[in-house]
């Protein structure tokens, strides 16, 4: 009797395999050839159940790349259950429950291993994962329709239907713990800790992940936050592939068709905002390490911040681009005090650190700090000078291609556009922006966002 389910041949899946990765080296090609100019058009609507999509149709390559963002990140976990969104992501692989009504390409329960082996067999992939401000879903799969259409109908049951099985999550729970509390004899996890809880204080940002915010978490909770979470009207969906609209539009009906339907969206709760510094804080961290670990900085600015790209240009000056940063410059070629340094900010839905990092010996922890700060403060107060300036922008602007120069990259790039509701043509008008940015925007910008006198610096593993 012949199989009705025949599993795909070794040497199919060998083919599909190969085909993703000529897919991702000919989308390189393409983008270094013609993304330099970024003239990506970005279609955009929001379907009747307020799902907002954005989409760049990619037809050179059969591939296709969705991320789904909905505001249910660890800035809404209970202080008490910190990591709380991030058990949930995770835990969304480890069991589907069965199809009601028997239907579809996969009705049956699932446990992780036959959820691992149908996602194999696809060529195909479901990322689910939590940062601070969303959960983030993210499913690639070639666009040939017989596995397009079985990748979408795996990734809506996932997505709408787990089974969050209490003996996985106990075991995981006990791992994860350990994990924990074994990162802790590291200096540089400890390190970043007390800098977030230093800079961030009482809010969601500052929260960290212990052993006892995760026994405090059940299978219940999971359900819980699962089913209060996946709404269609709270969705973007950035898309990127071989797909018109109209098939784009089909598709994310589909994943998004078992989700819980609502009469009305309404509003989630907000969340306050970062609170400034008030004063200097100087933590000195007793650790046996071979080399003290450095933290500098202060909340930093929102992505909304409208002086975003002189911010982005000023960093890349002070110490965001590496081995021509000032940073770089004073504390390791002029002084060897650190094998590398850096300054980077995170802004996010609210305002990210601003953190500048470094390691040196224990004894020369005190005067790398000093130079890193007096660098800083030149910094803030004087701006950039104009060779500097040029140099970044040249800089900046070389290497955009690099930005987008995958699949993966293109996605992260609308999907940035989407979640933060930025102008459709911001790519293409990126190094335009990039070009705009005077000293005098840097040293304002830089001027109104860090305030050295009041940053937190935190050494572990110093000299005392």
């Amino acid at each position: 009797m012949q199989n009705q389910n025949p599993m795909p041949s070794t040497s199919w899946l060998s083919m599909t395999r190969k085909t993703l990765g000529l897919a991702s080296c000919l989308l390189a090609c393409w983008t270094v050839t013609t993304g330099a100019q970024a003239a990506l058009p970005i279609q955009h609507w929001t379907q009747a159940n307020g799902a907002r999509i954005y989409l760049v149709e990619s037809h050179a390559i059969p591939m296709v790349d969705v991320q789904i963002d909905i505001d249910a990140g660890s800035r809404r976990d209970p202080s008490a259950q910190a990591g709380l969104a991030s058990v949930m992501a995770g835990q969304m692989g480890n069991g589907i429950r069965a199809e009601p009504q028997g239907q579809g390409h996969y009705p049956m329960a699932m446990d992780e291993n036959q959820i691992g082996e149908a996602w194999a067999d696809l060529g195909a992939s479901l990322g689910i994962s939590a940062s601070g401000d969303r959960l983030s879903f993210g499913l690639r799969s070639l666009s040939f329709a017989d596995l397009l259409d079985k990748a979408v109908a795996l990734a809506a049951r996932q997505m709408a239907h787990p089974a969050f099985p209490e003996a996985m999550w106990l075991r995981d729970r006990e791992r994860f713990g350990a994990a924990i509390r074994e990162s802790l004899t590291k200096p540089g996890t400890v390190v970043q800790h007390r800098f977030a809880q230093a800079v961030f204080g009482s809010h969601p940002y500052g929260q960290r992940t212990t052993p006892e915010t995760l026994s405090r978490i059940g299978v219940q909770d999971l359900h819980k936050l699962h089913a209060q979470s996946l709404r269609a009207c709270r969705a973007t969906v950035s898309v990127v592939g071989a797909l018109t609209r109209a098939q784009t539009d089909a598709l994310v009906q589909r994943l998004l068709a078992q989700w819980p339907r609502d009469a009305g969206c309404q509003s989630l709760p907000p969340v306050p905002e970062v609170a400034p510094l008030t004063a200097a804080q100087n933590l000195n961290l007793p650790f046996d390490s071979a080399q003290a670990h450095v933290l500098m900085g202060q909340p930093g600015y929102k992505r909304s911040d409208p002086d975003f790209f002189p911010l982005l240009v000023g960093n890349h000056i002070l110490g965001g681009g590496g081995f021509v940063s000032r940073l770089t410059e004073q504390v390791r070629e002029k002084r060897g005090l650190s094998y590398s340094v850096y300054s980077a900010f995170s802004p996010g839905l609210h305002a990210g650190a601003f953190t500048v990092g470094l390691q040196t010996r224990p004894d020369q922890a005190a005067q790398a700090v000093a130079v890193a700060q007096e660098v800083v403060q030149g910094f803030v107060r004087e701006g950039p000078t104009e060779a500097e300036l040029r140099a970044a922008k040249s800089n900046l602007v070389g290497g955009f291609a690099l930005r987008i120069d995958s699949n993966r990259k293109l996605l992260d790039n609308v999907a940035n556009i989407a979640w933060n509701r930025l102008p459709l043509d911001y790519l293409s008008g990126w190094t335009r922006q990039i070009e705009r940015v005077t000293a005098a925007d840097i040293q304002r910008a830089m001027a109104r966002v860090l305030q050295p006198e009041r940053m937190v610096t935190v050494v572990v593993g110093g000299q005392p």
